[in-house]
């Protein structure tokens, strides 16, 4: 098991290093470069009559663009004065102590700009994450044991329905209807929290950051509810089946022993090891969509800026450390195999 474990963790290194080779050769080809864009943005102030001045000199000399000497000095600032494989070893030793530098277009530190946008995607992750396994695992017990019942159909029908409906059509009615688009002006639409939260008292404050997050985690949380309760149900309904139920039922047990003691522990195995991974990922993940429809500043909005803007220390960083935390996850979903059914070992693989 140790020997497993130890085996995995270095099989992370070249993963996390081929992902980030693979990404960084492909920035290397992406038209509009940091460079290139400030170029066109200095040129294109400057044709509307502004002055640009870097160190107290100009930068132009009328309709020449910029001068050489100052091309090298935004390529030595952006560090494109060096060849693509010292910048990427470079950029790589920095990584591995978590130095991730400073955003081109934030002007902060990336670490410092992803800890501000991390409330919202954790907001709409967690609450997600526990919306779904709290009721997708009971309601699909349910189903498995009323297979085929007026139940069963029409909450099938109901949740296929609203996985049909994707998340931001889903938010865009959501808004029309509770957000004073066309019918009553029930919740807010924009922040985490009100401009007055400071002032409330500790119950006001949970209500309110309750109040602002209905709309969007309803609309984040309905596509999933239907994957995760129908792969419940059919995972009870396959054990329910098996020879050793019908065994357990002629000795005589009663069903709720029969369906807790026997099932339940084996039909749980693949939704269960699905939970670090799902678990990790809802603090760092993001949706765009939701995050533009109801005005919040998410990991989802973020990533999408940072592409656009060719913020490359933003898209690198953020690639490593959320890579680095998928492969973690990954290992931890393996391992909790074990941890709910200790008849699994790892002994074959480690041989």
């Amino acid at each position: 098991m140790v020997f497993y474990i130890i085996k995995r963790i270095l099989l992370m290194i070249p993963t996390l290093f081929g992902v980030m080779l693979v990404t960084f050769v492909i920035t290397q080809f992406v038209p509009g470069g940091p460079v290139e864009k400030m170029i066109a943005e200095i040129e294109g102030y400057s044709k509307d009559g502004g002055e640009v001045s870097s160190g107290g000199s100009r930068l132009y000399r009328g309709n020449s663009g910029l001068e050489g000497e100052k091309i090298e000095e935004l390529k030595k600032l952006y560090g494109f004065d060096k060849s693509p494989t010292e910048r990427f070893i470079t950029m790589m030793k920095h990584y591995l102590v978590f130095d991730f530098g400073n955003s081109y277009y934030y002007h902060k530190s990336v670490v410092e700009l992803v800890i501000s946008r991390m409330p919202v995607s954790m907001s709409l992750g967690l609450w997600s994450f526990l919306i779904v396994y709290g009721v997708c695992i009971p309601l699909g017990i349910k189903k498995a044991v009323s297979d085929g019942s007026r139940f069963d159909v029409i909450s099938s029908t109901l949740i296929l329905v609203g996985y049909a409906i994707p998340g931001f059509v889903l938010g865009v009615i959501l808004v029309v209807l509770f957000g004073g688009g066309s019918f009553w002006s029930i919740f807010p639409l924009r922040g985490l929290v009100s401009d007055n939260w400071a002032e409330l008292s500790f119950i006001g404050k949970i209500l309110d950051y309750l109040w602002h997050m209905a709309l969007p985690i309803t609309a984040s949380a309905v596509g999933s509810l239907a994957v995760m309760t129908m792969l419940t149900k059919n995972s009870f309904l396959e054990e329910i089946r098996k020879q050793y139920v019908v065994t357990a039922r002629a000795k005589g047990l009663s069903e709720s022993r029969v369906l807790y003691r026997h099932i339940f522990r084996n039909a749980i195995i693949p939704i269960i090891t699905g939970f670090p991974g799902y678990f990790i990922a809802s603090f760092f993940t993001g949706s765009l969509l939701i995050e533009t429809i109801f005005s919040l500043e998410g990991m989802g909005l973020l990533a999408y800026e940072s592409v656009l803007n060719r913020d490359y220390p933003v898209v690198l960083g953020t690639l490593y450390f959320f890579t680095l935390i998928g492969l973690v996850a990954r290992l931890l979903s393996d391992l909790s195999y074990v941890i709910v059914d200790p008849r699994i070992s790892f002994e074959a693989v480690e041989r």
